[in-house]
């Protein structure tokens, strides 16, 4: 039998690709055949792919020594996060949505303006979520926990006119924006400025879109009514 000598107190043995390095503690003078480190390479892998470690429970805030807020502040602001976000989630879905479906003539604008209106939302939620990961919460990430926390009720499959859609999309925006407002003041009762900043920098985006929807919704037109006949 083909065997290996190591007269090292720890030997490493590269098996195949799928297991690039075992580690074997041995002492001088012990023989340790190939089939063994085999059987032992075998037992390592099935345990490092079956084992799984819950790092942070999904409804535990640790809070941040490094940014000095303790748990109970953090759980008050992580909580405000986290419906910000999946509000947040629940918006870019359905402003993509809209960015598909839009037709007619002003289809270019619009579909331009929805897009970009859904980049933006899109950028927003990896700025909350990663605020309340550094908050040491669990940023609310599944489909199902989206829609339990978020404060807003995306409209349904049907695909319906622009202006039915735009309206949906304003009254969205609306209801964001006085929760936004409300959790910029929390952050700021809560000393915890940097929250409070990046809250107000995209609330001030948020106000924006709802206006450029509210303009899209004037019954004001440069096409004269013959031309609507």
């Amino acid at each position: 039998m083909h065997t290996h000598h190591w007269d090292t107190s720890v030997g490493k043995y590269a098996l195949n690709s799928d297991i690039k390095l075992i580690l074997v503690s041995i002492t001088e003078n012990d023989f340790i055949d190939a089939k063994n480190i085999k059987l032992v390479a075998v037992q390592y892998k099935y345990t490092m792919s079956t084992q799984q470690t819950v790092r942070l429970q999904a409804d535990e805030v640790e809070g941040s020594e490094a940014l000095r807020i303790d748990s109970e502040r953090a759980s008050q602001l992580v909580d405000a996060l986290n419906t910000d976000l999946a509000a947040t989630q629940m918006l870019y879905h359905q402003l993509k949505k809209h960015h598909w479906n839009v037709e007619g003539a002003e289809f270019r604008d619009l579909h331009l303006f929805l897009g970009e209106a859904a980049d933006e939302a899109e950028e927003f939620a990896d700025e909350l979520a990663e605020r309340a990961q550094a908050l040491g919460g669990a940023p609310v990430s599944s489909p199902s926990a989206i829609s339990e926390q978020s404060p807003v009720e995306a409209e349904d499959e049907n695909v319906y006119d622009i202006r039915t859609s735009l309206a949906n999309d304003m009254q969205m925006y609306g209801d964001m924006i006085e929760m936004l407002r409300d959790h910029v003041a929390l952050a700021e009762r809560l000393n915890d400025p940097t929250t409070a900043h990046m809250l107000r920098e995209n609330l001030i985006e948020v106000e924006d879109a709802a206006h450029h929807i509210e303009h899209y919704l004037e019954d004001d037109t440069l096409v004269v009514e013959s031309a609507m006949q």
